[in-house]
């Protein structure tokens, strides 16, 4: 009990609050601007927690980060254009409602299920940090290549009934994630002596492209598209939040505990959790076919995923120094800095810290509420700006952020070309979101793959020894063996019977 008086009177001094409302404001607006991630709003936070004493400093970056998460998912309501990586998983649902009309429904589902998703994990957090993080120090390369095969096999389920063509993009994203020299042997691949092409092609500009630039094409071409039901302005983006609460709590429950496991797994975070929570409630919805065409309850159950990822991540942070994701191993750096060395005994030793750490959770998602609804407000004025004013001023700011990030015309001609790539694939049908799936995980793949071949000395059968590994590869093939069946049903079913004569 003194140990929790401490920490309310480490956390609710007017220095902490005042650095836990700045964060929360800027963290808002990081994440509501394409291009600028979470990770790194937490990097240029960091010059100045060097001046912060350390609760301060990790409300900081806890509270930017949480904000930031789910600020992304306002322009990728409005615009079609994601603000972070994990806001695409669920863009076109957002999108696909903004244009129906259910706007407020969409962002308030995306902010009340943040909130509560990250309230999940950070009670994840503080019950049972040790007993979890011990179960993730048993992953290594052979489980994270499975879980990682996982994620890759959402496509399937994101792809709707085109599963050749989800899979085709899928390929296709894999393939540009090969390009540079981001590769365990560092050899240049697909480079073709172009120097810029070394460091690969960067996924922001890849899903600004996709998103937002093939989105302008369409409305410049699509003239005659009335655009009205994409003008008016959100009502009140909490109403109703309750009762959806009740009519999904399965998909609430579902996304919360699969983002707090995928958070607490290290190298995983925020971005998987949204991808694979998205598929997995489709899988599971009663009614599948609603996805895609403006569907709130994949929304729901990804808005729950991504931020109980951030708080699962921390898990172990916290308990070994192992870094849940980029965005905490950053912060691990933080803690070392300001003497909170990361490790079992830190519950021990500096228990007010931490009971202190975990209030700074809670009330980062409490916060986000009122700061969200007022960024929301904000935000949704641009609904009231003309087509013809909006799709060029979407475009200005796409260049601008892509050639900020990288300094160089290369992020202009990225978006520009994959706009062009993107337009081209929906208007024939192809999904863009398993492309985005296989530009994200491909590097991560072919890294634990080659990690587990030279642990494994080249057998394949190791990657099935381990008790996890072979569940998870188990699950991976039977998952592959379903598919299979189900086409080939498909195609029986649908083949002309011979007639009879």
């Amino acid at each position: 009990m003194t140990d929790l008086l401490l920490a309310l009177e480490l956390v609710f001094d007017p220095y902490v609050l005042m650095v836990i409302a700045g964060s929360a404001v800027y963290g808002m607006l990081v994440g509501a601007i394409p291009g600028l991630t979470a990770t790194m709003a937490t990097a240029l936070l960091i010059p100045v927690t060097f001046f912060m004493p350390p609760i301060p400093a990790v409300a900081a970056i806890v509270t930017a980060t949480a904000m930031a998460i789910f600020s992304g998912d306002i322009p990728g309501c409005l615009l079609r254009m994601p603000g972070t990586p994990a806001s695409a998983a669920y863009t076109d649902e957002a999108y696909a409602m903004t244009r129906k009309g259910r706007a407020e429904v969409a962002l308030g589902a995306g902010l009340f299920f943040s909130a509560l998703g990250g309230l999940f994990g950070t009670a994840v957090l503080i019950v049972a940090a040790p007993a979890l993080a011990d179960f993730a120090l048993n992953f290594s390369s052979f489980e994270y290549f499975w879980l990682v095969l996982l994620g890759l096999s959402c496509a399937v389920f994101i792809s709707g009934a085109q599963v050749t063509k989800g899979i085709a993009a899928l390929l296709l994203g894999l393939f540009i994630s090969c390009i540079g020299l981001q590769n365990p042997a560092g050899v240049p691949r697909f480079t073709f002596g172009s120097v810029d092409l070394m460091g690969g092609i960067n996924a922001i500009n890849v899903m600004v492209g996709l998103f937002a630039v093939s989105e302008v094409m369409r409305a410049v071409l699509a003239v005659r598209q009335p655009v009205e039901v994409a003008r008016q302005p959100a009502g009140n983006v909490l109403a109703g939040q309750f009762k959806l609460l009740f009519t999904y709590p399965k998909s609430f429950l579902r996304g919360s505990v699969l983002g707090t496991v995928i958070g607490i797994l290290p190298g995983a975070g925020a971005d998987i959790a949204a991808w694979m929570s998205y598929a997995v409630s489709k899988r599971f919805s009663k009614t599948p076919e609603k996805f895609g065409t403006g569907h709130v309850e994949g929304i729901i159950e990804s808005g729950s995923a991504n931020n109980s990822a951030l708080a699962g991540a921390w898990v172990p942070a916290l308990v070994f120094g192992i870094p849940g994701d980029s965005i905490t191993a950053i912060a691990i750096g933080v803690l070392y800095l300001k003497g909170l060395n990361p490790g079992p005994t830190l519950f021990l030793e500096q228990a007010p810290q931490m009971y202190a750490i975990f209030l700074i959770f809670i009330l980062a998602n409490i916060v986000m509420i009122p700061l969200g609804l007022a960024t929301i407000r904000a935000a949704r004025q641009i609904l009231l700006l003309p087509r013809s004013l909006l799709s060029p001023l979407i475009l200005m700011f796409c260049i601008v952020g892509a050639f900020a990030i990288e300094n160089s015309l290369l992020g202009v001609l990225v978006i520009l070309v994959f706009g062009v790539i993107g337009f081209v694939m929906e208007e024939n049908g192809f999904p863009v979101a398993p492309m985005i799936l296989g530009l994200i995980l491909g590097p991560m793949l072919e890294d634990h793959f080659f990690t587990s071949m030279i642990k494994a000395d080249g057998s394949l059968l190791a990657f099935f020894e381990r008790p996890i590994a072979g569940t998870l590869g188990i699950l991976a093939v039977a998952i592959w063996a379903l598919v299979l069946l189900a086409g080939l049903r498909r195609a029986l079913t649908s083949a002309p019977r011979p007639s009879a004569r």
